[in-house]
Order: C-alpha cells, then structure tokens, then sequence
C-alpha cells in the first residue's frame, strides 16, 4: 500500500492527515455490488461511518444507496446526489426537525424504533397532509459478541422495540393514518467476526416474519443492517472484507417471500480498509517500562482507542531499525490518548512517519477540537502526482 515515492511525498506533507486509497475502495465496492447483485439484495451505505465527500461521490457513481443517522446525513447525502427514494433514516432519537427534513424530502423509509417516535412521525406527516413509508425496527436480543459499546440488539440497549410490545404497536398502528408499515429493520451491532451469529440473526428475522404474517401483514422489504467486521491486525492481506460468505449466509438462512427486498445497511466494511491516519514522531520519551513514541496525531483525530481500547496496526514507514517496544501515544493532555501499548517496532526516531492502518471507518469522522486542535488534513491516492 505504501511504496516508496508514496512515503517520500508523505515526507512533504504536513501531518497529521488522513489518506485514503481510492483504488481499493473501489475494488472493495466492486467486490460487495457483484456479490449482493448475485440474490438482488439492496446495498445502503451507512453514513456515520465516514461522511467525506469524495468517498461518498464514489459510493453514489457505484449505484448504492445511503443509510442516515441525522438530519445533517440526509442533508450531506442530497448534496453528494443520492436521490431520495435511496435514502433510510434510522437513529432512536430522532428531532422534530430532522423527521419534518425526512418528510419534506421524500425518503424511502424511516426506520422507527418506539411508540412515542411513531406517534410523533404520524402527526408531523398529518400537519403537511402526507402518508410516510416506515419500518419497525425490532430488538432480536441477540448477542453479537462484539465490543459492548457497539453492541445494539440487546433488549438492555437502547435501540429498537422489543418482540413483548409489538400487539401493542400494531393495534397503535391502526389509529396512525398517516404511517405506512412498509418493513422491518433489524442492527444487532458492529465489527462482527463470527459469521455464525448473522445465521442466528436470519433465524430470528424469520421468526419476526412469521408473527407478521399470522397478523395479517405483508412487509415489503426487510432490513437486516450490517456489522461485517474487518481484519485490524493484518490490513494488508485482508483488504477486503470476505463479502461473499457474508451474502451467502443471507441467501441460505434468509426467508425472503414473495416481490420481498433485502436491504443491508454497511458502513465499516466498505470503508475501512481503505483509510490509514498518517502522523510523524514529535519525540521518543524514556520511561521506567516503556520507550515511548509520542506522535502528532493524538485522540483528536483518531478517537477509537481511547474510546473502545480498539486495536489498529501501527506502522513505521521509515525505520529498518531492530525492533524495539513503545508505547505510541499522542500529545493530547489525556493518559487515555494512546494508539498502542507495548507496540513492537522498528528503532524508531523523531520524524519518523507513522501509519495507523484501517482508520478509514470511524476515523475522520469522529475527529474533534479538542485543545483547539485544527481540523484534520485528507489526502487522496489520485492526488499522489510523483
């Protein structure tokens, strides 16, 4: 990913900065659209895992819809040129205003996750006399044995309705003359190894189907969200995510009746590979246990570690050195700002240039100013002119 001539241009350019390959998110997109098109499934990009524009043109020229979480994602996807009718709103606290934006612009579906949400959905559709596609997003209480921060399909978690309400929801539904019931959504969280938990997740929407059908409902589309997880220990050898087991396991488990859609929502999948946070060693401080590698880039523009002790290879793009141990950390006035501990690496020096690999999810995205620090820089492979 990083040859020479890209390390010295590197060396030019003031850091830190985001660079993304716009080659492999291509291939990465090219990779998901052949194996979702095999079984007609519905792509939806999930916007909150990177909103920069150039990857969101990318995505909108790939034919792949978009999955917002704010106003202001709906707003973004709109300007990019996603048309409306490819857009889903989701996200359990929803405004006013950000549901009168979905409604004035025509969305496919708002994906509701409570009584009160539907209520409130039902009468700002009545003040401008329209009638608004909606999917009941359901709680399956299935564990995805992933981070418990990014876990969003326990009945303890904040997200969605559980199964014991929804009599409740459909003789409510009843009184909502305003709503449509087009679907179902179901997010059972993030980062997702275990294919085998996905099976479980299609069991369980199947179940879901049965109980509207012995109700009485037709739905016509089914939402199954994302969570596919990506390789952070071995970036370079798994680029790209194994997509085609993933679809598979949809296809086989799934109970798809009759002129019925399957729409995904991915995020992380798409884009994370595709992104590395590049920094420059300030200084090398020796302590008692520990060397450490005190870099450009803190918390500020990379907030993952500090928030989910997530792992990220970190790479030295200079050094041939013997190997040494360091603690690499950033200049934020926080202990919790630190990319690795006990990270083996080249001997490494101040101005060394340091990779923090798959950044490309989560990453800008999540950047703040905090310290007053500027916002962070992008970079672009097709802006590498050697």
């Amino acid at each position: 990913m990083f040859n020479k001539k890209l390390i010295n241009k590197f060396n030019t350019i003031k850091t830190p900065f985001y660079y993304y390959d716009l080659e492999l998110l291509k291939k990465t997109i090219e990779v998901l659209n052949k194996e979702a098109s095999k079984y007609k499934f519905i792509i939806h990009y999930a916007l909150k895992a990177n909103s920069n524009k150039r990857i969101l043109e990318i995505i909108r020229k790939n034919k792949m819809g978009v999955d917002c979480v704010s106003g202001n994602e709906i707003l973004r996807s709109i300007d990019t040129g996603f048309i409306a009718e490819d857009i889903v709103f989701a996200g359990v606290g929803k405004t006013d205003e950000e549901i009168n934006l979905a409604i004035k612009t025509n969305i496919f579906c708002i994906n509701c996750e409570s009584m009160q949400e539907l209520e409130v959905i039902n009468q700002l559709a009545k003040n401008v006399e329209k009638i608004i596609n909606v999917a009941l997003r359901i709680n399956p209480n299935i564990n995805a044995k992933t981070h418990h921060y990014i876990t969003t399909g326990l009945e303890e978690n904040k997200f969605g309705i559980n199964t014991w309400q929804l009599d409740e929801i459909l003789n409510k539904l009843k009184e909502l003359n305003n709503l449509k019931l087009t679907g179902l959504h179901f997010h059972i969280g993030s980062q997702i190894t275990d294919l085998e938990i996905f099976r479980g997740l299609c069991i369980r929407v199947n179940e879901m189907q049965h109980w509207f059908n012995d109700h009485n409902i037709e739905l016509q589309h089914i939402n199954v969200g994302g969570g596919l997880g990506v390789d952070y220990k071995e970036p370079q050898k798994y680029s790209i995510p194994d997509f085609k087991s993933f679809i598979e396991i949809f296809h086989k488990f799934l109970e798809i009746h009759a002129n019925q859609k399957v729409h995904f929502e991915i995020g992380r999948a798409i884009v994370a590979q595709c992104g590395s946070l590049i920094s420059k060693v300030i200084f090398i401080k020796k302590g008692i246990n520990t060397n450490f590698a005190i870099l450009d880039a803190g918390m500020t523009e990379l907030m993952r570690p500090a928030l989910y002790q997530s792992y990220h290879k970190i790479e030295n793009l200079i050094s041939k050195g013997l190997p040494e141990r360091y603690d690499v950390v950033g200049p934020i006035c926080e202990s919790s700002d630190t990319f690795g501990k006990a990270v083996m690496l080249p001997q490494t020096k101040r101005g060394d240039i340091i990779a923090i690999r798959t950044t490309g999810a989560y990453g800008e995205v999540m950047s703040s100013g905090y310290n007053l620090r500027s916002p962070v820089r992008r970079y672009y492979s097709d802006d590498m002119i050697f």
